[in-house]
């Protein structure tokens, strides 16, 4: 498998950063993984930081390529939310550590994806959305409904609200995990949180990573960076991960 990928995580406006990102990459398989500790739960950085760790070891110690990726990313999302739920165990349901993820898995000519919450996996190819997650939150369930448009999501009250996270309630939080889809040769994978997406739209997102103008990692830094611009002092922490995939060896 040959693939280009990057990485980066931008502080924003915020005193600290509570996102993290990792990418695995062998021969065989890479995955991509976002996480946004949410700040308004304590110890969202240590919520983000188990989620990415577990992902990451449970990665490192399957044999690549995986033999059941959409099997894969069900138990290892499940086993980081118990991990999370653990950090907690001792605290009012209220105030548990808590986190939003997205992560993708690439092997062969294929990719498989899956999310908890707002953070999300876009699925480029050319200069166009060829699919993305929708969000475990009530404004996407608006937006589904026809009741706002894309362009309100930005401002409605409710934007930051989501129904699924990494944490919290021991129960299995709701996660969306998707079936093979095939990759062509171009195709770009990304994840990212909301501070990344939100200040960008689709169109952003899709033209932002062209391919043969600059790299993959000068592309990302600036649709980041233009991110952070556009959301000012409100600027949340942006985050995001990209491949490239180039096509099979």
């Amino acid at each position: 498998m040959r693939i280009d990928y990057a990485e980066l995580s931008l502080v924003g406006a915020r005193e600290d950063n509570q996102d993290r990102v990792g990418a695995g990459v062998s021969e065989d398989a890479a995955m991509l993984v976002a996480v946004d500790g949410m700040g308004g739960h304590a110890d969202g950085e240590r919520a983000a930081e188990t989620t990415l760790k577990v992902l990451m070891e449970s990665f490192w110690h399957t044999p690549l390529p995986l033999f059941d990726p959409i099997g894969f990313l069900h138990l290892t999302l499940g086993r980081a939310h118990e991990e999370v739920v653990k950090i907690g165990a001792t605290l009012p349901l209220e105030h548990r550590p808590r986190a939003t993820c997205a992560v993708c898995i690439a092997q062969g000519d294929s990719a498989y994806w899956a999310h908890i919450g707002d953070s999300r996996v876009y699925h480029l190819r050319g200069a166009e959305i060829a699919a993305r997650t929708r969000d475990h939150s009530h404004v996407e369930f608006l937006l589904r409904e026809g009741v706002i448009t894309a362009e309100q999501v930005l401002s409605h009250p409710m934007r930051n609200f989501v129904e699924s996270c990494v944490g919290g309630d021991s129960i299995l939080p709701e996660m969306t995990i998707t079936g093979r889809r095939k990759l062509v040769p171009g195709d770009v994978l990304l994840v990212c949180t909301d501070g990344f997406w939100g200040n960008l739209t689709d169109a952003d997102i899709a033209q932002g990573l062209p391919n043969g103008s600059g790299t993959l990692r000068e592309n990302l830094g600036q649709l980041a960076e233009r991110a952070v611009l556009i959301g000012g002092g409100g600027s949340d922490n942006t985050t995001v991960a990209a491949l490239r995939w180039l096509g099979a060896k």
